[in-house]
């Protein structure tokens, strides 16, 4: 029921230069997707950007861009439809078969590879949250994902797509948490390393 740092991964979706000025709330949200960059760092959470059609609507904003791993440019709405999955669940190539005396293992003896770094937990925010966060939140949802919406770090140009949008995606499975939420369950304890930093991202 609460987030683990060590079983998550951050996906921020669209904070982009032309798009932000039209969004509700653009400032405030910008400012969180931020916070949730740099709290993903302390704790050592992998952070992915998707920016969609970036020749029309320029790259994600600078400090957001700095804070990800990979940034996804994309022409789908939903990142997962142009590889996202693939960069979340990344997995080992399959060992050939253990060789026998005369010939290999039958398959049923052979054991599958471990996934690389098992991540299932996605934490997830985003513009605009009635499209491209909306549809890429779903179908991680269909992956048999865990998704955690951010949802003080997520907007539409409407505060009523918005809701809209969050409305349908708790529905959908999806649990709704706020940026602080989400830092305080990553840590679980004021004894963390990181406490005293990530107090100051959100004074």
């Amino acid at each position: 029921m609460l987030l683990d740092a060590s079983l998550s991964q951050l996906v921020l979706v669209d904070y982009q230069a032309r798009l932000m000025p039209a969004i509700f709330e653009s400032e405030a949200v910008a400012k969180n997707a931020v916070r949730l960059g740099k709290m993903a760092q302390l704790v050592e959470v992998p952070v992915w950007g998707t920016e969609q059609n970036p020749s029309k609507l320029g790259e994600n904003l600078p400090d957001i861009r700095a804070l990800c791993q990979r940034t996804l440019a994309k022409m789908h709405f939903s990142g997962v439809e142009e590889g996202l999955g693939d960069w979340l669940r990344p997995t080992e190539p399959q060992p050939q078969a253990q060789r026998g005396n005369a010939r290999s293992l039958p398959k049923h003896l052979q054991k599958p590879a471990p996934p690389v770094d098992e991540r299932g937990t996605i934490v997830i925010a985003g513009c605009e949250a009635h499209v491209c966060l909306l549809q890429t939140a779903l179908d991680l949802l269909e992956d048999e994902f865990e998704v955690w919406v951010v949802t003080d770090a997520c907007s539409s140009r409407t505060e009523r797509n918005r809701d809209a949008a969050f409305d349908r995606l708790a529905g959908a499975g999806a649990e709704l948490v706020t940026t602080e939420m989400v830092g305080f369950e990553w840590l679980r304890t004021a004894e963390h390393p990181a406490f005293r930093d990530l107090q100051a991202l959100i004074r």
